[in-house]
């Protein structure tokens, strides 16, 4: 993506862990080191000594925000994990995760990922049951995740398992939770799956992740999905699972066009393969006489070679991707901001020049990027540049936690293919159609979100005005009373 430029971002990656005589956080920051790509905003670890838990969170990157020393701090048999990017609430410290709140009987730690849809909802319902927390509470947060925190409060005659069953009924939109009390790990899914969630086993202990990609870095070995609608919890007699809502699957079909690791595995499908496979069907719908197919790195490379095996066409490394560029809080100059795209990409000219070239990337959001590629690609000599994309055209915005441009802001919003093709200058646009994108998935169609591209939404939609990602921070009521218990910052 250009500098300043958002393209799609998913809303976090979260980890948890139950291993007594482990070192958990340096597990859980190993298990968020593998989950970075989900969110790239801030980064935070409680753990659990069993009588109290210790938070430490701040901005920036996992490697930015934790050193060794840190992580000697949080000391535990327990922790729980979070990395985020910001679909709900700005990208601030106070709205950094996981979150801490009191229960009846101790302290809650919470890391989410997704997004709710009944956030004003949830809040009308702590003002109901929590008037205590009027005003006394406040502390800036102004995420649906804080009014989750605040509903786990919870009573005297209820322990945070009774409450959480509860509670996670009522909520609606796409959630991930790893959560946990002095004692007991817990890990939750909305019933329909939107966002992956899987459950691994440690010699000594159980791991749960936004992805398989994290147990394996931590050595954890899959043993399931958390299933949609299931609530699990891990402590000193094991583990245990109850179901608070009916599994109405719709799993989101842009994890495996872009969002998961290439090495993550979703509903028992590769997400490298099936980028694969979406790049052979891409090939059979859109075939184009050319010399060379180049991926846009890295996340068009798995597609990009997918079609060159079908059509036949030599696949090649036309752009060198700058390694050590992620996010930085630099700006760059203007001078800089106007060459853009170069600051990651960089095109090898004895490569492309003179050749015809099929680009392959995996999906076009507001086209910047796209369009600067076009033309760097024919300054360095290209005679032909055919963009092919292993996704259908995004036309619709996500509120099931992917922070993707309103609808005015989407290119292919309202536009032909062959307008598409003319704003960022290529020769041909092809995009996968929605049945070969579904078909490579290996998932029944029933079974998939793909709202983003079809406008069908699985889950119901409030008004407008009761949506937005800075919906806590427009209304001043709605900050006053939205609850972050006793957030320590860094550390507690």
């Amino acid at each position: 993506m250009l500098p300043g430029e958002k393209g799609p971002q998913d809303a976090c990656g979260v980890f948890g862990v139950w291993a007594p005589g482990e070192e958990v956080s340096k597990l859980t920051y190993f298990g968020l080191y593998a989950l970075q790509h989900r969110g790239q905003e801030s980064a935070g670890i409680a753990t659990s000594d069993g009588s109290k838990i210790l938070v430490y969170k701040d901005m920036g990157l996992v490697s930015q925000v934790f050193t060794e020393s840190a992580l000697n701090t949080l000391v535990g048999h327990l922790a729980v994990g979070h990395t985020r990017y910001s679909t709900t609430g700005s990208s601030s410290w106070q709205n950094a995760q996981p979150t801490l709140g009191r229960t009846a009987g101790g302290t809650v730690a919470l890391g989410h990922n997704g997004n709710l849809t009944n956030t004003m909802e949830l809040l009308e319902l702590v003002r109901e049951r929590h008037p205590e927390l009027d005003g006394e509470l406040a502390r800036g947060n102004t995420t649906d995740t804080a009014v989750v925190t605040a509903l786990l409060t919870g009573d005297l005659d209820h322990t945070l398992e009774s409450t959480a069953m509860e509670v996670l009924p009522l909520l609606q939109g796409a959630f991930c939770f790893v959560f946990m009390d002095e004692s007991t790990l817990y890990a939750a899914r909305d019933p329909q799956g939107v966002r992956p969630l899987v459950l691994g086993r440690l010699e000594r202990g159980w791991v749960v992740a936004s992805e398989t990609a994290a147990l394996d870095i931590v050595g954890a070995a899959f043993v399931r999905e958390v299933e949609p609608g299931e609530l699990i919890a891990i402590d000193e007699n094991g583990l245990r699972t109850q179901r608070f809502a009916p599994e109405k699957r719709a799993g989101c079909v842009f994890e495996y066009v872009y969002l998961a690791r290439p090495d993550t595995t979703i509903a028992g499908r590769g997400v490298h393969e099936a980028r694969v496979e979406m790049g052979r069907r891409l090939a059979a719908e859109h075939p184009v006489e050319a010399d060379l197919v180049i991926p846009t790195p890295e996340s068009g490379t798995p597609a990009a070679i997918g079609y060159a095996e079908a059509s036949g066409i030599p696949y090649g490394q036309g752009l060198v991707k700058n390694a050590y560029v992620g996010r930085t809080f630099i700006q760059p100059s203007q001078t800089i901001r106007q060459r853009g795209i170069k600051l990651k990409l960089n095109p090898l000219r004895d490569v492309i020049k003179g050749k015809r070239l099929i680009v392959v990337d995996d999906s076009i959001v507001r086209g910047n990027t796209q369009r600067a590629l076009v033309a760097m690609l024919r300054e360095a000599g290209a005679a032909e540049v055919h963009v092919r994309i292993s996704s259908p055209p995004i036309t619709w915005p996500c509120f099931y936690g992917i922070d993707f441009a309103s609808r005015a802001e989407l290119l292919a919003t309202g536009l032909t293919n062959d307008e598409v093709c003319q704003a960022i200058g290529a020769d041909s646009l092809g995009y996968l159609s929605e049945d070969g994108m579904v078909a490579a998935t290996q998932q029944p169609r029933s079974s998939l979100c793909t709202a983003c591209f079809t406008g069908k939404y699985p889950i119901p939609l409030p008004e407008a005005h009761l949506m937005g990602k800075n919906l806590l921070e427009s209304d001043p009521s709605a900050r006053e009373l939205t609850p972050v218990f006793g957030d320590p910052g860094r550390q507690e």
